[in-house]
């Protein structure tokens, strides 16, 4: 993105912040809202112009030639009390927005329940202004400008919760590496970055594959699955799909860990995850089955053994952890380790440095990559220590030239070639009879060796005499000193 750009994005947020909304979540969540009412007059004027062409009627018309006044091309030159009006009235811009159903995108499905907060006629119309000044034309830039929002809510203290950094969420992807023919799922999806990321790696990575129809159809229709319980959430990640040329992904309003979530069994290819750790839940509102597999009220734990279940047999996972999950010694701890390593066929254990997640969060985590099996398969782990993740790891979190990521992805595409790695190294493998002779324990710190310079230093005798020559030294020079001043 450009310098001009961020800047006209930070105007529009530091007008919402001026004008009195200050919770950056409801900040993003009011953006979203505007963002998808000029969107959907995109769309129309799209359906106009190919309909004009054709000389037909509109194909699936979203605005009536009664609802003109509701179209962002006609709103946006209003004053704006009038504007005002045209929001807020019944059967306005919002209401209409809320009433659309599932007619043209995921985004239109969770509209229920959305409050327009925006408290003024003056601030409706500054920000309106600005964001019709913001160049939106093709999907990068779309985009770039919304990912460019949600990365304010990294700042925002707790709310940071719901971001994961990007350039973590590349590299999980890359390691997985996604096909046109998988079902991707993250069931704690919150802006939808790990989705949202495979959609750009699979455009990249398969450009002519896209422009087959039923490619295209897989993708938009059923490649993409994600649950959240939050509505805000699941309207901010919806759209953040939609502007990334996403439009129909399969967004479930559950809470995933629920007895209410039963779409998730064997049902994904590929998980990537960043599941919330809150701690313990009310173990009676988790379900029954989930709790056959791990009998705990750890979400982190009871998210492990539902991605297990959501996985289809030879699907594959790429979930964060805390690093209490790779050596915590709790019954729960274990048996959720256990499965991993016996029942399925657990692949890599990626250490990563406690400043990943600041400023908002300085827990230590790592990343599990692993298959569904149901039969065993683990041999040998592959271990990552990444020491560095090309940013500083204080709160500023600022550019550096240290970065494992390039050679965590270089490896691990050619593990065949680490068996040789000693472990004093950055990436080893440790045969699984080892990891079960340690309980199942999975820190790094327990298999790696440190290799101790051993240092050599004088005498005590000898370092004392050279200090006494130094004095010594020091008080001829005093004496000169005082001779010349005299």
């Amino acid at each position: 993105m450009t310098g001009e750009l961020r800047s006209k994005i930070d105007k529009v947020w530091e007008a919402f912040w001026t004008g009195g909304l200050s919770n950056p979540i409801t900040v993003i969540e009011q953006m979203t809202f505007l963002l998808f009412i000029r969107r959907l007059d995109e769309i129309h004027t799209q359906r106009e112009q190919k309909a004009t062409f054709l000389h037909k009627d509109i194909e699936q018309p979203i605005y009536t030639n009664e609802q003109y006044e509701l179209r962002w091309t006609y709103f946006k030159n209003t004053d704006p009390d009038v504007m005002y009006k045209l929001f807020t009235k019944e059967n306005g811009v919002f209401d209409f927005l809320k009433n659309m159903g599932n007619t043209d995108s995921a985004f239109s499905t969770y509209m229920k329940g959305a409050t327009f907060m925006i408290p003024t006629p003056r601030l409706l119309a500054q920000v309106v202004d600005m964001l019709s000044g913001i160049p939106m034309d093709d999907r990068d830039t779309k985009g770039d400008v919304y990912e460019y929002l949600l990365s304010k809510i990294a700042s925002a203290g707790q709310n940071g919760q719901f971001r994961t950094p990007r350039h973590i969420i590349r590299l999980m992807v890359q390691l997985l590496r996604p096909t046109l023919e998988d079902i991707v799922c993250d069931p704690s999806f919150g802006t939808a970055g790990f989705l949202v990321e495979t959609g750009e790696y699979l455009r990249k990575h398969y450009p002519n594959e896209m422009i087959q129809p039923d490619k295209q159809k897989h993708f938009q229709e059923k490649l993409f699955m994600g649950m959240e319980f939050d509505p805000t959430m699941i309207r901010i990640g919806a759209m953040n799909l939609m502007l990334h040329g996403i439009e129909q992904p399969n967004l479930i309003a559950v809470d995933a860990l629920s007895e209410s979530n039963q779409s998730f069994t064997e049902k994904a290819t590929i998980v990537f995850a960043n599941p919330p750790f809150k701690g313990s839940l009310d173990k009676e509102s988790v379900d029954l089955k989930l709790l056959g597999i791990i009998d705990s009220k750890k979400t982190e734990l009871l998210f492990l053994g539902l991605i297990v279940k959501g996985l289809k047999l030879g699907g594959r996972a790429a979930v964060i952890i805390p690093d209490g999950v790779l050596f915590g010694n709790s019954n729960a701890h274990q048996i959720i380790r256990k499965e991993l390593i016996d029942n399925q066929k657990l692949e890599a254990v990626i250490s990563m440095p406690s400043g990943v997640f600041k400023p908002y969060a300085g827990v230590s985590t790592g990343i599990l990559i692993f298959t569904k099996t149901n039969s065993g398969g683990t041999d040998n782990v592959w271990f990552y220590n990444m020491t560095a993740d090309g940013l500083s790891l204080d709160d500023k979190r600022s550019p550096i030239t240290d970065n494992d990521l390039p050679d965590i992805v270089e490896r691990w595409n050619k593990r065949a070639e680490e068996t040789n790695r000693v472990r004093t190294n950055k990436s080893f493998f440790v045969p699984v009879e080892e990891i079960q002779k340690n309980n199942y324990d999975l820190s790094i710190n327990r298999y790696k060796e440190v290799v101790y310079e051993q240092k050599t230093y004088q005498k005590p005798t000898i370092i004392i005499q050279e200090i006494e020559e130094i004095d010594e030294e020091r008080a001829d020079l005093l004496d000169q000193l005082k001779t010349m001043l005299l």
